[in-house]
This record gives structure tokens, C-alpha cells and sequence, in this order.
């Protein structure tokens, strides 16, 4: 027979892993349909409005995103997509904008979750802190600033100044770094390792193969259509 202080501990893992579960899909909700965009902002509030004690282990970022994923999957199925392929379809505009800066597409947009609340994320490379600034000027762009600090390896940061903007009616956040800063990019906040980032050929690759996908399953639902009368 199991001894009493195992089957209390076996059952206090199953109750923390439903909770971590619980807050995941929590903080999933208010990141889609509140625009959180910070994971660690959005598990602790999850954790708040379910109840739960803050001492007790809080999901892993990439939980959160996992259930993120599922969430839009049940309950954006048709609005999230549009807003994704729109967004994608700016990047590819902005990063022929700002090619002077070998710009390259990071963050929800790239990965695939963003939604209506989700801006364009951009990093852009040069060793001129006013050029960007300035390019902005030179086309009329109004902006915002920003410092974001961002990881550089598990014993860094740094800090970076960012430069907000809208353009039909979509938002747009670029991170300015210096040129080397390409070779290496930050630590992700989801996995810690290096951030995804992707050139402006990526991203249209990105359009086209999801274009692609379409079509075949426009195809395979025509096809069904046809086998089922």
C-alpha cells in the first residue's frame, strides 16, 4: 500500500499541475482578448483573478503560449488568420521601407500568434543612434520612443531604443540595435534561447506557403463537397 505521506504529496503534484494548467489557459484569455502582451504580467494576473496563491509554481512562458495557440485555435478560428496574413502582408511593406536597415520581422507576427492586438515587431541595424530618427522625420512618420531592455545572453541585457508609429491602422514597433547586433540575436522570453527573427525574403516565403495551404484546403473542401451529394 501506498504510505499516506506519498498519495498526499502524488495528489498535491496533480492539484499544482491542474492550477499551472488553469492559469495557463487564464493568462491565454487575457492575452487574446485583452492585448497583454508581456507573459509574466499576464500569468500573475491570470493567477490573481483564478484565486490561486502566488507562491504556488506559475506556468512556464512557453506553456502560455501553447495555450495561447489552442485558444485561438477554438475561438478565433476565422478573425486570427486574417489578422495574421494582414500583418505579415505590413511587415513585407515596412521591411522594403526600412531596407536601408536590414530590418527583420520578430515576435507574435513571425511566430504565428499574433491577432488584432498584435503590432508589426521589427529590428532594425545601424551604428547611427539618429538615423533612424531621422529617417522617420524625413517621411513624415510621427512616432513615439520607447527603451526596451532585452537579454543578450543568460548573464546580460541591454538596453535598446524603440520607435512607435501606426500606418493604416496598424501598429508598428521597431527595435533599433547596432549593426552587429545581427549576427546574435536576444533571448526569446518564451524559451531563452535565441530570438527567431526573419528577413524580408522569410516573411514572404511565409505569405506564400500559407497562401499555399489555403488553396489545398479550399481544394480538398471542394472535393468533399462533390463526394458528398
Amino acid at each position: 500500500m501506498m504510505a499516506r505521506g506519498e498519495h498526499h504529496r502524488i495528489h498535491a503534484q496533480d492539484r499544482q499541475q491542474r492550477n499551472r494548467i488553469l492559469i495557463a489557459q487564464e493568462a491565454a484569455r487575457l492575452m487574446s482578448e485583452h492585448g497583454i502582451r508581456d507573459y509574466h504580467h499576464a500569468k500573475h494576473k491570470a493567477a490573481d483573478r483564478l484565486g490561486m496563491p502566488e507562491t504556488q509554481a506559475l506556468p512556464r512562458n512557453s506553456e502560455i503560449e501553447q495555450a495561447l495557440r489552442e485558444h485561438q485555435r477554438i475561438f478565433q478560428a476565422d478573425s486570427q488568420p486574417q489578422a495574421l496574413r494582414e500583418r505579415r502582408e505590413a511587415a513585407v511593406e515596412a521591411m522594403q521601407f526600412f531596407a536601408r536597415f536590414r530590418p527583420r520581422l520578430v515576435g507574435a507576427v513571425l511566430e504565428g500568434t499574433a491577432d488584432t492586438h498584435s503590432a508589426v515587431c521589427l529590428h532594425l541595424f545601424t551604428d547611427d543612434p539618429e538615423a533612424v530618427p531621422l529617417f522617420l522625420q524625413e517621411h513624415g512618420v510621427p512616432y513615439e520612443t520607447q527603451t526596451r531592455t532585452l537579454r543578450e545572453d543568460r548573464d546580460s541585457q541591454r538596453d535598446f531604443p524603440v520607435f512607435l508609429f501606426a500606418a493604416d491602422n496598424l501598429p508598428f514597433d521597431l527595435t533599433v540595435m547596432p549593426g552587429d547586433s545581427l549576427r546574435q540575436a536576444p533571448l526569446d522570453r518564451v524559451d531563452e534561447k535565441p530570438m527567431r527573427r526573419a528577413s524580408l525574403q522569410g516573411v514572404r516565403e511565409l505569405l506564400a506557403s500559407a497562401h499555399h495551404q489555403v488553396e489545398h484546403e479550399d481544394e480538398f473542401e471542394a472535393m468533399l463537397a462533390a463526394a458528398l451529394r
